[in-house]
Order: C-alpha cells, then sequence, then structure tokens
C-alpha cells in the first residue's frame, strides 16, 4: 500500500523506515546532521511549498530517501495506520 505525503506524492508503506517531527531536529543536533549528510548526498526531495512539519525516510534496495512535507506526523501516522489496517 502507499502512504500519501502530498503534492500527489505517494510511498510505498513497506518502504517507510521513520516519520519525524521537523520541530524536533531544529534541537536535535543528531537529527540536523541526518539531514545535512542526505542533502549533500542528493536524498532529499521537498514536496512542499510550505513551512516544512515532518519528514519521511524510505528506503528500498537502491537508495535511501528523505521527503520534506508540510503534512503533520500526526496525520502521516494515522494514514499510515489506516493503510495497515486495509492490507489486514
Amino acid at each position: 500500500m502507499y502512504l500519501h505525503l502530498g503534492n500527489d506524492i505517494a510511498v510505498r508503506t513497506s518502504e517507510v523506515i521513520g516519520i519525524f517531527d521537523f520541530d524536533y531536529c531544529s534541537i536535535d543536533k543528531r537529527a540536523r546532521m541526518f539531514l545535512s549528510k542526505a542533502q549533500k548526498n542528493g536524498e532529499i526531495i521537498d514536496v512542499t511549498y510550505e513551512l516544512p512539519k515532518s519528514f519521511i525516510v524510505t528506503a528500498d534496495k537502491k537508495k535511501k530517501r528523505v521527503y520534506i512535507t508540510n503534512v503533520s506526523t500526526s496525520t502521516l501516522a494515522k494514514r499510515a495506520e489506516k493503510e495497515r489496517e486495509i492490507e489486514e
């Protein structure tokens, strides 16, 4: 199944590693370092033109990606849970 991230972008739920609050990144050094490294490696995909609220880390067999979106972590978690219920 898929998780809709906004602006017609969706990712496979099976590839989602984590959903993270963007505000947390501003205070956590490791999160800032992770995003900085992802930016340098070209792994960032910006899904929003607005103020970002969260980022989603995904990985498949070939590549890791970090999606930045204006959708809140709680909304994304609800969407993911709904998709999980549909799968069952």
